[in-house]
């Protein structure tokens, strides 16, 4: 709600402060006082265009504040929070024009882009149907404004949730089917990789096994004469152990004689030939061993090749061979069972894509139902305000093709047909000037606080009219202005009558120039701005008297 509106050194106002409260508010006075000229300055705090016309003679610059109080639930709060402007209390709109033509925007004193003010603004205010975001005559918000009129806040947000799950189940689906098919493209690499790392069975160790049968290989006939010459040598004469067993039999005689003096040597003797006996045959296993066969050299090095090939094939080290093959075993098993997971994936998106599409068309039956009845709630209004040929109709249609959102399956647009001989057309291109406006009064007493505003602004609502059809118009934004504030800008004594709070606007001439004036009026003032409205110039007893009437009767 628009709580404060500060002004100063702009066109005819060289400095101005206005406190507004709930409800609805009037600006009177004579034509071409300035009334206006209010309403164009607060919608400079709300981001309109700016030239240097509008600084006031004589002054560098002009500037506009508006002060609003929003509440913790208000949906411009969350535009506040992306850009970091929120905070507790009050809302500052501030614009400054300077001389040279160049404005500046602040929101909570923070400079800000114009755009941004923009939005901010449109959220605030709507001022006489302007064609700006959540605006009446902006198609964008039409459907979210039926279904604010009828009432259909869990359904959209019951839909909304729905078509989340399904666009959720659907990008998994889809980036499931991308890893398949990137898997896809690597499948017959991975089953021919692991057809040859299969047949060439490596074993882990075995290079280091194969190289060192190589070295033996390579030096077999050395290997072979330096065995020979010492198993000749060991086995010389009867062999080593033979001897040495010889001669501990020959001590063992006459052992007895020393008493155990040659015990140890005895010991000694018998470990020596056990041991000499064991050379023996290490050297003779080891000539068995040794393969001199170049053949086999041969394959030893053709094996060691294959394992060093396959193994900078694949970037890594001969030992981790038989782990790689696992790993690629492993992955063909998971493409394997990737064509079991892609059906689940896309069942479970058909599934989800099914419970929005009925959860969307549960909602689009509510809401020709509801267009019906909007429609009928608005004819009911158009009737007392003059406008008893117009048709106006909430148009229901279905969205193209793949163009489901997170709002459903509708499109909805508000028509008026101005007589009952013509077609529908959209309400930015059939009506202007005092008919929008009460078409528009109507719309809003309908659909109430449908679009999120806390402030409404109409200007001079009552031109061309008067008597019952003035009335109407007054007792219309006085409903209004129980849901939301309502600032009216007024030649209609039975419009004024209806304020909570009574604004005069007047010019007086200076020597520097015109100067506008804005004065709040108590009771008596108000009695005597509406008697004047009534009579002109001249007050007449009547005139009071019947401006009295109108005050009673509003009041009552």
């Amino acid at each position: 709600m628009l709580r404060r509106l500060l002004i100063r050194n702009y066109v005819l106002i060289d400095s101005l402060d206005i406190d507004f409260g709930a409800g609805m508010a009037v600006f009177t006075g004579e034509t071409g006082a300035g009334k206006s000229i209010l309403l164009d300055a607060l919608g400079l705090a709300l981001g309109t265009r700016a030239t240097s016309g509008v600084v006031a003679r004589d002054s560098d610059r002009a500037s506009v504040v508006a002060v609003f109080a929003i509440a913790a639930t208000d949906p411009v709060r969350a535009l506040l929070a992306e850009h970091d402007l929120d905070r507790d209390g009050e809302l500052l709109l501030r614009r400054v024009i300077g001389a040279d033509g160049r404005s500046r925007a602040f929101v909570n004193d923070t400079p800000t882009g114009l755009a941004l003010l923009r939005r901010i603004g449109s959220q605030l205010v709507e001022i006489d149907g302007q064609s700006e975001p959540g605006g009446l005559l902006d198609p964008a918000g039409h459907l979210a404004m039926l279904d604010d009129f009828a009432g259909h806040g869990e359904e959209r947000d019951s839909l909304a949730a729905a078509h989340a799950a399904w666009r959720a189940a659907q990008a998994e689906q889809q980036e499931a089917e991308a890893l398949r098919e990137a898997s896809r493209q690597e499948e017959e690499f991975l089953r021919h990789a692991v057809a040859q790392l299969e047949a060439l069975a490596p074993e882990s160790g075995e290079e280091e096994r194969r190289a060192a049968e190589r070295a033996m290989l390579l030096n077999g006939q050395n290997l072979a004469e330096a065995l020979n010459s010492a198993s000749a040598g060991i086995a010389g004469e009867g062999g080593v152990g033979a001897r040495l067993r010889a001669a501990r039999r020959d001590i063992e005689r006459v052992a007895p004689a020393a008493a155990g003096a040659l015990d140890a040597l005895l010991e000694t003797l018998e470990r020596a030939a056990i041991e000499a006996e064991e050379a023996e045959s290490a050297l003779e296993a080891a000539l068995g061993a040794l393969d001199t066969d170049p053949g086999r050299l041969d394959a030893v090095e053709e094996r060691l090749f294959a394992l060093r090939a396959a193994a900078r094939k694949h970037r890594t080290d001969p030992d981790s061979l038989p782990a790689l093959l696992t790993t690629m075993r492993g992955e063909l098993d998971l493409l394997a069972g990737g064509t079991d997971r892609l059906a689940a994936l896309q069942a479970a998106a058909d599934s989800a894509h099914k419970a929005y599409h009925d959860r969307a068309q549960a909602v689009s039956r509510a809401r020709r139902h509801a267009a019906r009845a909007l429609d009928k709630a608005v004819a009911d209004e158009l009737a007392p305000l003059k406008l008893a040929r117009a048709r106006f109709g909430a148009a229901l249609e279905a969205a193209a093709e793949g163009a489901e959102s997170r709002t459903g399956i509708d499109r909805c647009r508000f028509m008026l047909a101005p007589d009952a001989g013509a077609d529908p057309q959209p309400l930015a291109k059939v009506a202007s000037g005092g008919e929008r406006a009460r078409l528009l009064l109507a719309l809003r007493v309908c659909l109430a606080r449908a679009a999120g505003l806390s402030t409404l602004v109409f200007d001079e609502i009552d031109r061309g009219i008067g008597g019952a059809v003035a009335d109407a118009v007054g007792e219309r934004l006085a409903r209004l202005a129980q849901d939301v504030q309502v600032l009216v800008v007024t030649h209609s004594p039975q419009v004024a009558a209806q304020g909570d709070q009574h604004y005069r606007v007047t010019r007086s001439e200076g020597e520097k120039g015109a100067t506008a004036r804005v004065a709040l009026l108590d009771e008596d003032q108000r009695q005597e701005e509406i008697a004047r409205m009534l009579s002109g110039a001249q007050i007449t007893k009547e005139a009071r008297a019947a401006a009295d009437s109108l005050l009673t009767r509003a009041s009552a």
